[in-house]
C-alpha cells in the first residue's frame, strides 16, 4: 500500500447499501474512504480528494463509469477497479480498454473486492524485486519511479499496463501463458484471460511502431506472449 500514509480510496456507486458495505470493509483494512453516488459527483470528489484508487461502478446516473474513467485517467495516474454486471463480457473488456486496472462482477463478495483493492495498491506502490531500470533501445522503464518513456516521451500507462510491461521486460525471450501472467502480474490464481489480452493490446498501441504487427510484445500462438527486445 501507499508508503508512509493511509491509502485513499474513492467508491463510486449509486446504491447506498453497496457503497456503505464496501466502505466498511476497506476502512477495516485501514484505508481512508470517500463515497460518490453519480458521475459528476465522482469527478468533483476525485479532483478534491486525489485518491490512490477508485472503485467505480459502470452504470451510474448523470455520466456512466466509462466516461468517468476516461476523464479521471486523462488527468492523473490513478488505479481504477471497475464494477460490472455479471456475465457482460463486452462491458468488462470496454472498461479495461478505457483504462481500468481490474474489474469485479456484480453481485460480488465485499471481501473479494477488498482483496483486489489491496492487490492493486500493493503492486502500485511496492515495486517487485529485480532491476529498477529497464532499457530496451528507446524504451526505458524506471520501476522505482514508476515511469516509462519511449523515445524520450512519457508513456501514459495504467497501473496494470506498467506492471505488465515491467514484468515482460524483466523476462525477455520467455513465453508466458495468459494464466501465468494473471498470476504473476495481477496476483490471481484464476480469472478471465481476456483481461491479459486487453492489456497486451493497449500496451502494443503505446510501445509498438505498428500495433498490428508487434515486434516487442509478440504472440506465441497456442501459448500466450513473449517479450522480444528491440536491441539484442
Amino acid at each position: 500500500m501507499v508508503a508512509a500514509r493511509t491509502a485513499r480510496v474513492l467508491v463510486v456507486d449509486d446504491d447506498p447499501t453497496v457503497s456503505d458495505v464496501v466502505r466498511r470493509y476497506l476502512q477495516r483494512d485501514g484505508m481512508d474512504v470517500r463515497l460518490a453516488a453519480d458521475g459528476p459527483a465522482a469527478l468533483v470528489e476525485f479532483a478534491e480528494y486525489r485518491p490512490d484508487l477508485v472503485v467505480l461502478d459502470l452504470m451510474l446516473p448523470g455520466m456512466d463509469g466509462i466516461e468517468v474513467c476516461r476523464r479521471m485517467r486523462a488527468g492523473a495516474d490513478v488505479a481504477v477497479i471497475m464494477l460490472t454486471a455479471l456475465g457482460e463480457e463486452s462491458d468488462r473488456v470496454l472498461g479495461l480498454s478505457t483504462g481500468a486496472d481490474d474489474y469485479v462482477t456484480k453481485p460480488f463478495s465485499p471481501r473479494e473486492l477488498a482483496l483486489r483493492v489491496r492487490s492493486v495498491l500493493r503492486r502500485s506502490y511496492r515495486p517487485d524485486e529485480g532491476p529498477t531500470r529497464l532499457v530496451d533501445g528507446d524504451l526505458v522503464v524506471d520501476v522505482a519511479a514508476r515511469t516509462a518513456t519511449l523515445g524520450g516521451a512519457v508513456l501514459a500507462l495504467t497501473v496494470r499496463e506498467f506492471d505488465l510491461l515491467a514484468f515482460l521486460m524483466r523476462h525477455p525471450g520467455r513465453a508466458y501463458r495468459r494464466a501465468e501472467l494473471l498470476e504473476e502480474v495481477w496476483g490471481w490464481t484464476f480469472g478471465d484471460h481476456s483481461t491479459v489480452t486487453v492489456h497486451v493490446r493497449r500496451l502494443r498501441e503505446k510501445v509498438e511502431p505498428d500495433s498490428s504487427a508487434p515486434n516487442r510484445i509478440v504472440t506465441v500462438w497456442g501459448v500466450g506472449y513473449r517479450y522480444e527486445p528491440a536491441v539484442p
